[in-house]
C-alpha cells in the first residue's frame, strides 16, 4: 500500500509568520515508517519525493502516485534507496540487490518494477529520495566501504563527524539526486554547523539512530531569521533552497542528507559565519 502526501513551496516573508504548527505542518515529516506500507512525500521543492518503506510481512512495490500522472514511477524520474535497518532485498526489474545496514542503491530512470523486501527476522528499513531524470543511467549498489568519506570538525566544538557520500557523481553516475550519511561522534552534537544555505539545490533531512527519549532541535530559515524545529527518530525535514539545515542534538546520532536542483557540486555553498546568524 503506498500512501502520499503533496507539500507545496513557501515565500521566506511568508514563513516569517509561521506558528511552530504551522512549520511542523509544512516542512517536517513525522510518520515515515508504518508497517507494511510505503509513504511518499512529494515536495514542491526541486519536486523531490521523500519516503519511508517497511515491509514486514510482505513484499512492497513502489507504485506511481497520482501526482506523478505516470504508468511507472520510474518513468521520469531517478531514485536514491538507503537501508536504516535491518538487512533487506530490492529487486529492480527482476535484479535482487541484498543491502545491508547503510548501504544504498541508485536506480536510474526507465525501471518499470522495484519491489522491497526483509531479508532476516531483523525489520528493515528503507528510506528513499527521487527526483525527475532526463536521463537514464545503471541501477548500482554502494557500500560503506565505496562511498567517498570526509571527516570534518572538532572535538571542543562538538561537530566532530563523518560524511559518508553514498549517491553523488564522484561515486555514481545520476541525473541530480545526490544523497549521502553523516555520523556524529560520541560527544558530538552539531550538525552542519557553520551553517550554510545553497540557493542552486533544495535539500531533506532524515535523522535517526537517535536514542529513545532524546531530541535534535533542527534550524532553519534565511540566517538572519531563523526558526527551529525539535524532532525525534527516524522523522526528515524538507529545506528550501532559501533556508539553513543544521541541527542540534541532545546526544550524537546519524542523518541522511538529500539534495536536488540544478547544481551537482558537492561544494557550491554559500557559508555563514557562526556568529552572524539571527
Amino acid at each position: 500500500m503506498v500512501q502520499s502526501e503533496f507539500r507545496y513551496a513557501h515565500h521566506p516573508e511568508d514563513v516569517k509568520k509561521y506558528t511552530t504548527e504551522d512549520l511542523r505542518r509544512e516542512f517536517l515529516i513525522d510518520d515515515l515508517f508504518n508497517e507494511d506500507k510505503i509513504k511518499l512525500v512529494y515536495s514542491m521543492y526541486d519536486r523531490l519525493i521523500v519516503g519511508g518503506i517497511m515491509p514486514s510481512s510482505k513484499a512492497l512495490t513502489l507504485e506511481p502516485t497520482e501526482d506523478l500522472k505516470a504508468e511507472h514511477f520510474l518513468d521520469r524520474r531517478e531514485l536514491g534507496v538507503i537501508n536504516v535497518g535491518g538487512p533487506g532485498k530490492v529487486t529492480v526489474d527482476g535484479t535482487v540487490y541484498k543491502l545491508g545496514n547503510k548501504e544504498a542503491l541508485y536506480v536510474g530512470k526507465g525501471a518499470q518494477e522495484v519491489i522491497f523486501e526483509k531479508d532476516g527476522e531483523e525489520q528493515t528499513y528503507f528510506y528513499i529520495n527521487s527526483a525527475p531524470a532526463h536521463h537514464s543511467y545503471p541501477t548500482k549498489k554502494i557500500t560503506k566501504n565505496e562511498a567517498e568519506i570526509v571527516k570534518l570538525g572538532e572535538e571542543k566544538y562538538a561537530n566532530k563527524r563523518t560524511i559518508n557520500k553514498l549517491i553523488v557523481n564522484s561515486v555514481v553516475e545520476t541525473c541530480q539526486l545526490q544523497m549521502g550519511m553523516t555520523e556524529l561522534h560520541p560527544g558530538s552534537v552539531w550538525n552542519t554547523m557553520p551553517a550554510h544555505t545553497h540557493a542552486r539545490r533544495m535539500e531533506a533531512y532524515f535523522y535517526f539512530e537517535l536514542e529513545e527519549g532524546q531530541t535534535v532541535s533542527h534550524f532553519m530559515g534565511q540566517p538572519h531569521e531563523t526558526r527551529h524545529l525539535f524532532m525525534t527518530n527516524r522523522q526528515a525535514v524538507l529545506s528550501p533552497e532559501w533556508s539553513i539545515h543544521s541541527g542540534v542534538g541532545t546526544t550524537h546520532y546519524t542523518f541522511i542528507w538529500g539534495m536536488a536542483g540544478e547544481n551537482m557540486d558537492y561544494g557550491d555553498m554559500d557559508g555563514i559565519k557562526t556568529n552572524e546568524l539571527k
